[in-house]
């Protein structure tokens, strides 16, 4: 069977150089680049087994890239969770990867809409305002929201709601749940600061936010930056995504 590999990190972009990609199953670490071809260099190789081809790597690739072992969980609390939006410096990206979300079902809104009412979307609530206030900094809110098909009435409802979220200064995309997976995108929902440090989302079985996961480690981040990147350049905005339900 094939493996299903995922790009983990290179050092440049050039022909030859070495890259990492990770076995998405296993967890096994393939590393290819250019190999060691001095015969006196071999020679004084150790533990050289037959069929085995020495690459060279720069340390750099490993230090910056290359996948770490089990690393201490930071957990923060949701009052910390929400201080790292006020606190960003360029960009927060977000990855909605679930059905449903416990707290949206808690709203008037959601009553509303789940009633077929017109629903009156608070903008001048705590998120909006400060959105407004970080935007007009030039900072980014960006999210990219999965969607089932069909979609759960939870993803319906948030698909009206990016409608206020664009508003006040959000750019909302959304991406169907089979590309998502045809691109090996995780199940992970997480917010990704400044391309630095992410906030992984913890829930209970009822779908509760109970904290955060905060990850510094520049391997660990690069991987959600990838992951970022590959979900933005499939999702298409929330607007033209909602038309294409209606047809």
């Amino acid at each position: 069977m094939a493996r299903r590999l995922r790009f983990n990190g290179t050092d440049s972009l050039g022909g030859g150089c070495p890259s990492i990609h990770e076995d998405v199953d296993s967890g096994e670490i393939i590393v290819h680049g250019p190999p060691l071809t001095d015969p006196e260099d071999i020679a004084r190789l150790r533990h050289l087994s037959e069929g085995e081809v020495p690459i060279v790597v720069p340390r750099d690739l490993l230090v910056d890239f290359g996948p770490k072992g089990d690393r201490t969980r930071h957990i923060i609390d949701l009052t910390q969770f929400g201080t790292l939006f006020e606190t960003f410096e360029h960009t927060a990206w977000r990855l909605e990867t679930r059905r449903r979300y416990a707290s949206d079902e808690a709203t008037d809104m959601y009553a509303q809409f789940v009633a077929g009412q017109p629903v009156a979307w608070d903008y001048a609530d705590r998120w909006s305002n400060n959105v407004r206030a970080q935007t007009a900094q030039g900072k980014r809110f960006e999210r990219v929201r999965l969607v089932d098909d069909p979609p759960t009435v939870g993803q319906l409802f948030l698909l009206d709601n990016a409608r206020r979220n664009c508003a006040v200064g959000e750019d909302i995309r959304n991406l169907a749940r089979q590309e998502a997976e045809r691109l090996m995108l995780p199940a992970e929902d997480f917010w990704l600061f400044d391309s630095r440090y992410v906030a992984l989302l913890n829930f209970d079985d009822d779908d509760n936010l109970l904290d955060a996961e905060l990850i510094s480690e520049p391997a660990a981040v690069n991987r959600y930056a990838q992951i970022r990147d590959a979900a933005w350049h499939h999702a298409v905005k929330y607007d033209e995504f909602a038309a294409r339900l209606k047809k």
